[in-house]
């Protein structure tokens, strides 16, 4: 299905690439472009659009979109970090802890909301200590950071709150869902929130945010169709597929993604097990000639052959499952639609080689780029490095304005549209500056802040930030240690209570036969590490609070050693 045209356009583009092996000099100049680029976007936004949501970079000024709580400042916080900037992180988190509050009478997406506010909240609170704030004792298990992702969460909470127990898709944050909020919402809505909700209740041991994930994701993953597909829109009532196109882009992305993401963070089988089943429906029946279409769910058939530029982000997820032959193939394949616009439209047909009608549009997103860093990262070839330079230079010469970077609006004639999403300050430029860091703590190397690991925890047991770090969607980094650090305390803390009590006991009671437990799962279901009330397990073999092992199994594609 794929043009001649694009074959040659593939050929001459590795070669024009692979022609050039990137000096540590360059790579650093390179990182001072994007740091110029972050701080023009980063500047205008404080100068013209701060407390609002974006920045309006035509008109130099500001609007709520998200719901009204400095969005793009909360986004941005730990790029500030990423780009060594300690001074401004350690302002700017003081200034949120002043200025946001989520009891408003406003309408947030559940989704965005979760990605963006409490992941970034999430994520600014796990590296507090590397940029030098002062941190209360038994961090990362407290702090004001995690008290407001935990408040943002809480808002998100009555969203769940369903007969099916997948949430609805928008919640007032003052006075919950509304009576007459639709209850269809995209399969990614369901599907997304394992990764933040489980940090949640292992830092603050709260099993509420992880029980209500995990309840959603199993749900949706029994609503799949006979060959193993989901569609793009469900009724979280009626459990009925609205919108059944299946595909890795829109609406659906990171649900895959999360299940992917969640079973390395949390070690869990279960959620492993989910994808793998997702990915061979997907490859059997969406994948032509290293494009993924759109196709019916129950049967099968193509019902849209699109590229979206959402679907960019599977390279780099098929890396950290270690499949780098498709994975390099397919990032050809997209990177070359970029090389004959100047960016990725939002809709691509590929039958016709050219922009969908109505989908023209560029708003700067990520996925493209952060597949090139996961690429990069497994294969060490700088023709990624390449194609990273060039995506800079793109959107220097296209989007830049005297106040940002504007989306552009059709990629034929680069025009131009008046927002900024924030986004692009969270990921657009955190994973170009990765990309080009290739030493960098997130990346497990030790020449950023003080060092390449720190400690944490009650009486400072706890080695954090030794590599592994986990993004969600939003590109906001999780340190997996740091979940082990806290739970692994509120298990030493349980079971003190439990020897306290035993020994309280009468006599009488403590010869009594214990009670049968009836309520774990079945023999034949996946185990998850997830503690539920009542159960006692064993630590699984990964779960020290040491985490490199993460990093290098994220690099060689491995989820768990054959022992696990």
């Amino acid at each position: 299905m794929r043009a001649p045209v694009y074959a040659a356009l593939f050929v001459w583009l590795l070669n024009d690439a692979a022609a050039h092996q990137f000096t540590e000099e360059e790579m650093a100049a390179v990182r001072q472009r994007i740091k110029s680029m972050f701080y023009h976007a980063y500047n205008s936004y404080l100068d013209n659009a701060f407390p609002y949501d974006e920045l309006r970079p035509l008109t130099c000024d500001g609007q709520d979109t998200w719901g009204s709580f400095s969005l793009t400042l909360i986004d941005a916080l730990d790029t500030l970090l990423v780009l060594g900037n300690h001074t401004e992180f350690q302002r700017v988190a003081s200034l949120l802890q002043d200025t946001v509050d989520f009891d408003i009478d406003v309408n947030a997406s559940v989704f965005e909301t979760n990605i963006r506010v409490v992941g970034g909240l999430l994520s600014a609170h796990l590296l507090a200590g590397r940029a030098g704030m002062e941190l209360e004792p038994g961090w990362p298990c407290s702090g004001p950071l995690l008290r407001m992702a935990e408040d943002a969460a809480r808002k998100l909470l009555p969203a769940f709150q369903t007969a099916t127990g997948m949430p609805y898709g928008t919640v007032n944050l003052l006075h919950g869902v509304s009576p007459t909020e639709t209850p269809v919402t995209c399969t990614a809505g369901v599907g997304t929130f394992i990764l933040e909700f489980a940090t949640l209740s292992r830092l603050t041991g709260d099993e509420t945010f992880e029980n209500v994930a995990r309840r959603a994701l199993r749900a949706l993953w029994k609503t799949r169709s006979d060959i193993g597909l989901v569609g793009n829109h469900i009724d979280i009532l009626s459990k009925k597929w609205v919108a059944q196109d299946a595909g890795i882009g829109a609406g659906v992305d990171s649900y895959f993604e999360y299940l992917v993401k969640g079973s390395i963070m949390l070690q869990d089988e279960e959620l492993l097990h989910m994808f793998l089943e997702y990915d061979r429906a997907i490859q059997n029946y969406t994948r032509f000639d290293d494009w993924y279409l759109w196709v019916q769910m129950h049967k099968g058939t193509v019902s849209m052959p699109v590229f979206q530029s959402l679907e960019a982000f599977w390279p780099g997820l098929q890396s950290l499952l270690g499949n780098l032959d498709s994975a390099v193939r397919t990032f050809q394949n997209y990177y070359s639609v970029w090389r004959q616009f100047g960016g990725l439209p939002e809709f691509y047909s590929i039958p016709q080689g050219y922009t969908v009608d109505k989908r023209e549009g560029y708003p700067l997103r990520p996925e493209l780029i952060e597949s090139a860093m996961y690429l990069f990262r497994a294969t060490g070839d700088h023709t990624y490095l390449q194609l990273g330079l060039d995506a800079l230079e793109s959107i220097e010469r296209i989007a830049k304005t005297p106040c940002g970077y504007a989306t552009v609006k059709d990629l034929r004639d680069h025009q131009l549209d008046n927002r900024m999403e924030s986004f692009f300050l969270a990921e657009t430029i955190k994973y170009l500056y990765l990309l080009f860091d290739p030493a960098h703590f997130l990346h497990g190397g030790g020449t950023e802040g003080d060092g390449s690991w720190e400690e944490g925890g009650e009486g400072g047991q706890c080695i954090l930030g030794a590599g592994g770090f986990i993004f969600n969607t939003e590109a906001h980094p999780l340190d997996p240690a740091a979940l082990y650090c806290c739970s692994r305390h509120a298990r030493d803390r349980q079971e003190l209570r439990d020897i306290l009590l035993s020994l309280s006991q009468p006599a009488e009671e403590k010869t009594k036969p214990p009670a049968q437990q009836t309520d774990g799962p079945p023999a034949s279901q996946s185990e998850s590490i997830a503690l539920k009330p009542g159960e006692r397990k064993t630590p699984p073999l990964l779960s020290c609070p040491v985490q490199p092992f993460s990093a290098r199994l994220s690099i060689l594609g491995q989820v768990f050693t054959d022992t696990t």
